[in-house]
């Protein structure tokens, strides 16, 4: 299995599946999933919305993933994953794990030949970064997808703490 860390925009990336951290709605947001949301144009939230008015009424569960069209990103699929909100008095870890494992479980049930993760959590949900990085390396080591797995962050500081994970 192959790892890989890029520090970039997420929505530049040329693969097969981008994830989005969402959140539960589906219907966009800030940081990554309304950049995702924007760069991949109304074709996303076109098929947002048609989960949302079928299958997922109620909106995706933290932990869970599933997969829309890429619009208009150099991607097949955006696999949308909703990760937990960091609370230092309740270990959520297992939802972050989650959050990664059910996305490479989705992207090898699609078929995928190689997938490009965010650091889930780790913005606005307030998740401490060499944490959110640790659980995101050893899931994915953990689930050893066939297909190359890129993780990639906005800065520095997010590119050490995987940098640091990736040796582990």
């Amino acid at each position: 299995m192959q790892l890989e860390l890029v520090e970039g925009d997420i929505t530049a990336q040329t693969v097969d599946a981008i994830v989005n951290a969402a959140n539960s709605s589906l219907l966009g947001g800030g940081g990554v999933d309304g950049a995702i949301h924007r760069a991949g144009g109304q074709e996303i939230l076109a098929a947002c919305r048609h989960l949302r008015a079928t299958t997922l009424p109620h909106g995706l569960p933290t932990g869970e993933a599933v997969a829309t069209t890429a619009g208009r990103l150099n991607a097949r699929y955006v696999i949308h994953t909703v990760g937990p909100v960091w609370d230092p008095a309740d270990d959520r870890s297992h939802l972050l794990a989650a959050a990664y494992r059910n996305s490479l479980v989705l992207a090898t049930e699609l078929g995928v030949a190689s997938i490009a993760f965010p650091a889930i959590s780790a913005g606005i949900y307030g998740w401490p970064l060499t944490d959110a990085a640790t659980i995101a390396v050893r899931t994915a080591r953990d689930v050893a997808p066939s297909f190359p797995v890129r993780f990639v962050v906005f800065n520095r500081p997010a590119a050490e703490a995987f940098r640091n994970a990736l040796a582990l």
